[in-house]
């Protein structure tokens, strides 16, 4: 994976995309222990079009001409298949500017804020977002006053409380 890491900074680096975080299961890795997932969620901020518009396609073109394959609805990069998922609201566009700087292995990155995946998960509202929930609840390091201002401002409270009680 830190391979895979490498190829997502230098595409940062070159403008492709304007930041990018860990986010999903494997973003919750930083904060629980492992659980099974086929992909690598990467949310991304896209540079806008002339018009205005947000398309992924100057990032699939941008890997093809290094070499790498879509797979479904993945990009297979050094082995990882990796799902690029916009910021398409502004819980996510909150997410990725709020996401923490670290290191995988010899490689810096970034991952969403513990707070923000579980906001996600309140707002996504799949039964596995339910179950990553969960398990944020139980081992993450949640700072809870910050996780409170989220779902405020996100609209999340009562989905948050039919969840949690």
């Amino acid at each position: 994976m830190e391979k895979t890491l490498q190829v997502l900074n230098l595409l940062e680096h070159d403008g492709v995309v304007r930041r990018y975080a860990i986010g999903g299961a494997m973003g919750a890795t930083f904060y629980v222990e492992p659980v099974l997932t086929f992909d690598l969620d990467i949310f991304v901020i896209l540079p806008q079009t002339a018009h205005g518009l947000l398309t992924l396609g100057p990032l699939y073109e941008a890997l093809r001409t290094r070499g790498y394959t879509e797979e479904g609805e993945c990009v297979n990069i050094e082995g990882v298949p990796v799902q690029f998922l916009p910021a398409y609201n502004e819980l996510l566009v909150e997410a990725l500017a709020e996401a923490r700087e670290t290191l995988y292995e010899q490689t810096p990155t970034r991952v969403l804020r513990a707070e923000h995946l579980a906001a996600i998960a309140v707002q996504t509202g799949r039964d596995k977002d339910r179950q990553r929930l969960r398990l944020l609840r139980e081992q993450a390091p949640l700072d809870n006053d910050y996780l409170t201002g989220v779902l405020a401002r996100h609209g999340l409270e009562a989905r948050w409380e039919e969840w949690t009680t």
